[in-house]
């Protein structure tokens, strides 16, 4: 597998300055990982667009009624946010205190991970990511994906939705208007996070649309060109089948980005509208969706505003 990397400067306060500027990673299939350890021999990652800074912990002020795991609350430059203790809540207990934060940015909510420590950032191909697929038990759960490296180790990449659901809970989806048709509706959507996958099921069956799933994007682009080539075969007009398709932007095997650029490099899908749901709400992440062709762009996880940006496109 071929990947570049960057290593972290002294005191890790330069690692992370350039990273809303890697809106050339769009349309390349490629993922930019930080690697971090627990105090254990496992190598974990974090996609690096959802880390804002990393920086050696303070004080943590306790409060009670906290979520298992949540070490409590910090204050860090005018943002109040809860510091989660990894390691504790998958299950390790390392002897060593964990005195390195990651600050990561989700779903527009900032919040810090307690790691041992951070080792530098690697390029991989997302086609070199694959998904776990139950493989794993306990803290598996809160793994969506694993990488190799050159030397042969793994990487297990933690699926950030999932251990925010079991932290804090899943959001709950509110009052959805249903959408009157006279037609039946069908979104079709991709997303490698069950947690998402079953948000995004739940807004849809209220709105009381039809809906087809993948798990991944190279999944999904197998299922979209199977279903045109049906379609142009009998004769008859896609867009009767789905009338949009809403992906994720990171996903193993192949991204979002990728994925979008397939589906607007094919004239069968030209009336269906490309809709980006994502937790990765920067700036970047947001250019990187309009160069390949994103039409609406949807930070996860609101279901109000994801209703609102599908209603139009469907009526």
């Amino acid at each position: 597998m071929t990947y570049s990397e960057d290593m972290l400067s002294t005191g890790q306060d330069g690692m992370l300055d350039q990273i809303d500027a890697r809106t050339s990673l769009a349309g390349t299939n490629k993922m930019e990982i930080l690697l971090f350890n627990l105090g254990t021999n496992e190598k974990f990652g974090i996609n690096v667009f959802k880390v804002k800074e990393v920086c050696q912990i303070s004080k943590i002020t306790r409060t009670p009624n906290m979520p298992g795991g949540v070490d409590g609350i910090i204050s860090l430059r005018g943002h109040v946010m809860p510091v989660l203790n990894l390691a504790n809540f998958m299950g390790m207990h390392p002897e060593k205190k964990h005195e390195t934060m990651l600050v990561a940015e989700y779903n527009r909510h900032i919040l810090g991970f307690l790691v041992a420590g951070v080792d530098r950032i690697i390029r991989v191909d997302w086609d070199k990511v694959r998904p776990t697929d139950g493989m794993l038990s306990d803290k598996g759960a809160l793994i969506t994906a694993i990488t190799e490296l050159e030397d042969g180790s793994l990487v297990s990449i933690l699926d950030v939705e999932q251990i925010l659901a079991d932290a804090f809970g899943e959001g709950v989806v509110g009052n959805v208007e249903r959408i009157e048709s006279e037609h039946e509706l069908c979104v079709f959507f991709a997303d490698d996070s069950l947690v998402a996958r079953r948000k995004i099921v739940e807004v849809l069956d209220k709105m009381g649309l039809k809906h087809v799933q993948s798990n991944n994007g190279r999944e999904a682009w197998d299922r979209l060109k199977a279903m045109a080539d049906s379609a142009q075969a009998a004769g008859t007009n896609l867009h009767d089948q789905i009338q949009v398709i809403l992906t994720d932007a990171e996903m193993p095997e192949m991204d979002g980005y990728v994925l979008t650029q397939h589906i607007k490099s094919d004239r069968r899908f030209d009336d269906i509208p490309v809709v980006m749901h994502s937790s990765l709400s920067s700036d970047a992440n947001r250019a990187m969706g309009k160069r390949v062709g994103v039409d609406y762009y949807v930070p996860k996880f609101d279901s109000m505003v994801l209703s609102s940006t599908l209603r139009p496109l469907l009526t």
